[in-house]
């Protein structure tokens, strides 16, 4: 599964200016597909003003008059929601547990070529979200945690932290500066590598090494070094070894 299988569908949506913002979202995350469904005639100028660059993702978009339709092509539909009940699937996953779940899927691990089987995230009416007869089209049920003083979303905001947790699990684009810690083995290289240098100098003539090797290798990894950090560190205490060696 790839970003490119992903669709947006909005259900009765009736703002152009979030439509427009949803169009900006998708592109900004890397999606490209939407759907509108029984959508309300759109004025279109402030619809493209809030787009901005991604009025390709508008003039790409398909229409449908029901959701029935607008779902026949997907092998997964995934009803957003912020109303549980009854007859609103009680069980509903917040959209990183989504994100995680859908890539641990076999679809989404080679098992069908990539654009065969869309998953539809579907969103509904800005002020009613979706009805009762929509959600139960859809096969399961997501929705994001907020505040109960105050529940309601706006439609592009929802739609983008959907998006965002979509890019991150099925981007194959390298986040630029992550923060990635050092792994375990690589904390145990680089402490292995100071106390050599601390053992040369003649720091553990008293047995105490096993026990500092134990603290600093614990402290490392609490601190989360990066590589980098963790190589400035390693030549701060290398130079400082032949700097000690010198002065005798």
């Amino acid at each position: 599964m790839v970003l490119s299988d992903i669709v947006i569908i909005l259900c009765r949506a009736s703002e152009p200016g979030n439509v427009g913002a949803v169009c900006r979202v998708m592109k900004n995350m890397g999606l490209s597909r939407l759907r509108m469904v029984a959508s309300e005639s759109l004025d279109e100028p402030p619809l493209l003003a809030r787009a901005v660059h991604a009025a390709d993702i508008w003039r790409n978009a398909r229409f449908y008059d029901t959701l029935v339709s607008a779902t026949a092509d997907c092998a997964l539909v995934v009803g957003t929601t912020r109303r549980r009940g009854r007859k609103r699937k009680n069980v509903t996953m917040e959209p990183r547990a989504l994100a995680e779940w859908l890539r641990a899927r076999p679809v989404a691990q080679g098992a069908v070529a990539p654009g065969a089987v869309p998953v539809a995230l579907v969103f509904g009416n800005e002020r009613t979200g979706l009805d009762d007869d929509e959600l139960n089209l859809c096969n399961i049920a997501s929705h994001i945690p907020v505040s109960d003083d105050f529940p309601s979303l706006n439609l592009s905001h929802a739609v983008q932290i959907y998006a965002y947790e979509m890019f991150l699990a099925f981007s194959s684009c390298p986040v630029k500066g992550e923060w990635v810690p050092l792994t375990r083995e690589e904390a145990d290289t680089l402490t292995a590598e100071i106390t050599g240098v601390l053992a040369e100098l003649g720091f553990y003539k008293h047995p105490g090494r096993a026990e500092q090797t134990r603290f600093l290798r614990d402290l490392i990894c609490r601190a989360a070094l990066t590589e980098k950090e963790g190589r400035y560190l390693k030549d701060i205490c290398a130079k400082a070894g032949r700097l000690a060696v010198a002065g005798q």
